[in-house]
């Protein structure tokens, strides 16, 4: 009898490694700046800095946003500046929807707390080597935004 418990550990070890293995991407980078109060004052820019060597790579670009159920939103505006080597800083005015009236939050969420990890690049995108600086800043008409706990990026590798 222990062996056939043991077989089956070893196949179930294997289809785990195999399924880990099928995914597609590879994370390079994430980060995130927690907010004091769960209020994000207009003046508040997170900023994140992360270094890219492998040029070859093709990757995805993610912010990431945590909130509480009482949001008072289904969407948010930020302002995105990305500083890239040997270039000036790029600015771009991205929505992001967190809710629709059918399914409710679209993001994950435990209790009162809602993860979302929304694209900002339509496609995977090249990038140079050399250090890369994100800062993150929302554009609400509410001063302070309430009930929102965390922002960040994400660069995900893309693997064929």
């Amino acid at each position: 009898m222990p062996k056939s418990s043991s077989v089956k550990k070893l196949i179930g070890f294997i289809c785990f490694a195999l399924l880990l293995s099928g995914c597609g991407t590879l994370d390079v980078f994430e980060k995130m700046t927690a907010f004091p109060e769960h209020q994000w004052k207009n003046n508040s820019k997170p900023s994140f800095a992360f270094l890219i060597e492998d040029t070859t790579a093709s990757y995805h670009i993610f912010v990431i946003l945590r909130h509480e159920d009482a949001y008072h939103y289904n969407n948010i505006w930020l302002n995105i500046t990305t500083l890239a080597p040997g270039d000036t800083a790029k600015t771009q005015l991205v929505n992001i929807i967190l809710a629709d009236n059918t399914k409710g939050w679209l993001g994950t969420g435990m209790d009162d707390v809602f993860d979302h990890r929304a694209r900002i690049t339509r496609s995977p995108v090249k990038l140079k080597k050399g250090n890369y600086t994100f800062t993150i800043q929302h554009q609400m008409r509410e001063e302070p935004l309430q009930f929102v706990l965390n922002a960040g990026i994400r660069v995900e590798k893309v693997i064929p």
